[in-house]
């Protein structure tokens, strides 16, 4: 499995012979140049994670990729005229031999007086290769057999405690940090050590858009 980081949440999973991207948002750059893609995964609505000024441009010149959202990401995004077909928590579905399965249902809560939005986290396996899990915003769900964890790092909805206790939960062997995209460098240190150093996992550092191995 190699995969990319293009900012923030924005993954490229490849694995296989597919290429999967997750969470082409806002504070992400350079996934609009991909081509080749088997699928496109949006985990909710918010901007940093769907950039529905540079989607259309990413799927013309992906001209078979599948798009799935989160349900109401789905539905707005079809309304829009985006060909997304929804993935409900608990669903499945096979694209280029990897499998993608939906796990959560909601955005973790960023302050009581903020209605909270649907929020679905991917788990990507393939037959012989690590599962990967991408949680989009949400430590609720923590699912088995998670081989690599993507690790949101910092966020409104955040504190240090519930992300060490996530990826305790968790118990994945190695992992990757994610929703960076508010962190100075000294800040995602710190961050990052926590992960490290209280939450037992092994993260492998990720240089721009080269893509790292697992």
């Amino acid at each position: 499995m190699r995969v990319t980081h293009f900012g923030h949440s924005c993954l490229l999973v490849e694995t296989g012979a597919a290429r999967v991207l997750l969470d082409p948002g806002t504070l992400s750059h350079g996934f609009e140049e991909l081509e080749g893609l088997d699928a496109v995964l949006v985990t909710h609505a918010h901007p940093d994670h769907v950039d529905v000024e540079r989607l259309p441009s990413l799927l013309d010149g992906n001209d078979g990729a599948v798009l799935r959202a989160e349900p109401g990401v789905a539905a707005s995004l079809s309304e829009s005229g985006l060909p997304a077909l929804p993935l409900h928590p608990g669903e499945s579905f096979d694209v280029a031999g990897v499998t993608t399965t939906a796990v959560g249902g909601r955005h973790a809560l960023i302050h009581a007086d903020v209605a909270r939005i649907g929020n679905v986290g991917f788990l990507l396996s393939a037959e012989g290769e690590p599962t990967l899990f991408h949680p989009g915003d949400s430590y609720e769900a923590t699912p088995e057999g998670v081989d690599v964890l993507a690790v949101p790092l910092n966020a409104p909805w955040a504190a240090s405690k519930e992300t060490v206790d996530f990826v305790r939960a968790v118990g994945a062997r190695e992992g990757l940090l994610i929703h960076d995209g508010l962190l100075s460098p000294a800040g995602r240190a710190v961050y990052g050590g926590q992960v490290t150093t209280l939450g037992g996992l092994a993260v492998r550092p990720l240089d721009g858009t080269t893509p790292v191995e697992f």
